[in-house]
């Protein structure tokens, strides 16, 4: 299949991941959530690494895996918090901010230099943010115009989905030196298999009454497993035939999904000035992509 389509499915995925979680998983907490957008997940990905086994792994692989696989866990955690407390047009859109989050740690930590296209991208993606939180008021003057951002401070799910765009610019790195130490054929199943295991694990260790969640709601957990396992497979087949910015950019559209869900299946309003804060911020990550 040509990898736009393919793309497209990878963010109606997502997207209905985190709505199916929401909706039917929402009585459970976080670390449940999680256990099933992760471990199950992993657990659905592993006959693929059969089919399609990747290069051996390295000793410099695991130890990449070791320090990933804790903030991976961290930020689903943070994310599935998110997405069950607060609104999906409120907190979806804010993982734009992990490309602009690249961007500034590449400029602070390794002096790299932002090019003005890059600025502006990181500028859309701002004001995209800006106009998520805008309610129209009467005089625009400076305060009115600053509320948007404070409104962003205010709002928990906002900042938990801003701190988890932070966590995944750092393992984005990461995995790409991980990558780098076994080769890319099969990487990303085999990474996404990989962190499920550590969900499973680390449950199995400090919570394995969550597993309960697996027999309770069987049908709930196994369509959001699911949906993340097709997410994963269809992002690695689509992303093997064009350049990685081509791809991402599309894939960004799976905030604009998740905000007709949030609009469809929770009754979020402001639809409109939703989509509309959506499509810039995906425009921005576009122009820092290229």
């Amino acid at each position: 299949m040509h990898w736009l389509p393919l793309t497209l499915i990878c963010a109606f995925a997502l997207a209905s991941s985190d709505a199916a979680a929401k909706r039917w998983l929402v009585g459970l907490s976080a670390w449940d959530m999680m256990l099933v957008r992760l471990g199950l997940a992993g657990v659905l990905l592993a006959p693929w690494l059969i089919w399609h086994p990747p290069g051996e792994p390295t000793p410099t692989f695991w130890a990449w895996m070791a320090l990933l696989a804790p903030l991976e866990l961290g930020a689903m955690l943070l994310y599935m918090r998110a997405i069950r407390d607060h609104a999906l047009s409120l907190t979806l859109p804010y993982m734009a901010f992990t490309p602009v989050f690249i961007v500034l740690l590449g400029y602070m930590v390794l002096g790299e230099t932002v090019s003005p296209r890059g600025l502006v991208g990181i500028a859309l993606v701002v004001a995209g943010s800006w106009l998520l939180n805008f309610e129209t008021v009467g005089r625009l003057t400076a305060g009115a115009l600053m509320a948007p951002f404070r409104a962003i401070v205010r709002n928990p799910g906002s900042r938990m989905m801003l701190l988890a765009a932070a966590i995944y610019a750092l393992t984005a790195a990461g995995s790409k030196a991980a990558m780098q130490s076994v080769g890319s054929a099969g990487f990303g199943v085999l990474y996404s298999a990989v962190i499920g295991g550590a969900a499973l694990l680390v449950t199995a260790l400090v919570r394995p009454r969550a597993y309960r969640v697996l027999t309770a709601q069987p049908g709930a957990s196994l369509l959001v497993a699911a949906t993340m396992a097709l997410m994963v497979v269809t992002h690695f087949a689509a992303i093997a035939q064009v350049e990685a910015a081509y791809m991402i950019a599309v894939k960004r559209t799976s905030m604009l999904f998740g905000i007709l869900y949030g609009a469809l299946l929770f009754g979020e309003r402001h639809v409109g000035r939703h989509l509309t804060a959506g499509s810039l911020m995906i425009g921005g990550v576009a122009l820092i992509a290229w």
